[in-house]
């Protein structure tokens, strides 16, 4: 069986439910608490075992590229003032020279068409994929579970989760075979299936283990919904001819590419933060005592009018 030794992170979205913020910055260097997106699914991935990380970019995405590269003035400067948690820190978060690649999608023609130009990079080997704007809480990585279960099983393995059955219709949906240590057997992919036609309420949430004949698969993929070439129709292919397997991840789930989902995910990491989690949440405490009764003073005035 052969190790899973590289991720690819496809970064090369526009961020436009984050305009105008998302004029000037990536929305994966969007900060949650005091880290960008991208760092936490980087952090995920590493934890995992992954030796070589592969950002599939495009255009004004150089600042992800010089993110993971040596800022000689700042470590400098920070030396010469003693600064030496700082510089632990940066030591830590710096990718060792030559494991870090990054390739253009020069159109945005779909997440399909974004692993596909991984390809060469990637090569003839299994290998992870993160989406970045899914960022994962939990004591152990969704990614390390998923290598684990890889391990045992081989073949193709998605995260998935569950949503209200009334919902199925908002995602891709995989059948829930034989259960395989951690995970199960996917008996079937459907993408967006009607509830009463899913096959259950278990949805793929942002995280591969694929094999290389993928890429195969996407070079000569269509294009469907969107109009652009989606990496499920590249996938039920796939299945045609290798298993697939299912870790169901039960820790919690931010989707940064919302307002929502960012909102949430600032709060849920500050809280996890030894440092800061009484301050931030006597700050929110005394916050909602405050807008609430605002809220029912204008709704108050709303209903008098």
């Amino acid at each position: 069986m052969r190790k899973v030794r590289k991720a690819v992170f496809p970064v090369a979205g526009l961020g436009t439910r984050f305009l105008p913020a998302t004029k000037a910055i990536p929305k994966e260097m969007l900060t949650v608490v005091d880290r960008p997106v991208i760092q936490y699914v980087v952090d995920e991935a590493r934890q995992a075992g992954i030796e070589h990380l592969i950002f599939v970019t495009g255009r004004n995405k150089g600042v992800i590229e010089d993110y993971f590269d040596i800022q000689v003035e700042l470590v400098n400067t920070l030396s010469d003032r003693g600064k030496t948690a700082e510089l632990s820190l940066l030591d830590d978060l710096q990718p060792t020279a030559g494991t870090a690649s990054f390739t253009r999608q020069q159109a945005p023609l779909g997440l399909g068409h974004a692993v596909w130009c991984a390809r060469d990079l990637v090569g003839p080997e299994p290998f992870a994929l993160l989406l970045p704007d899914m960022i994962m809480q939990d004591s152990e990585g969704c990614l390390k579970k998923m290598v684990e279960l890889y391990e045992r099983t081989g073949g193709n393995v998605i995260s998935v989760e569950q949503c209200d059955p009334a919902e199925t219709h908002k995602y891709g949906i995989v059948g829930k075979g034989a259960e395989v240590g951690s995970g199960f057997r996917v008996d079937g992919m459907v993408e967006k299936p009607k509830a009463e036609e899913a096959p259950s309420n278990f949805f793929i949430s942002g995280r591969y283990i694929l094999q290389p004949e993928i890429f195969d698969i996407l070079s000569t993929q269509e294009k469907g919904a969107g109009n652009e070439i989606q990496l499920t129709d590249g996938m039920l292919k796939l299945a045609k001819s290798q298993d697939f397997y299912a870790y169901p991840f039960t820790g919690r789930t931010f989707d940064c590419g919302s307002k929502e989902g960012f909102i949430q995910a600032n709060v849920a990491f500050a809280l996890w933060r030894h440092d800061i989690r009484h301050k931030v949440f006597d700050d929110l405490d005394e916050l909602m005592r405050t807008v609430e009764p605002q809220e029912r003073r204008t709704s108050s005035r709303t209903a008098a009018e």
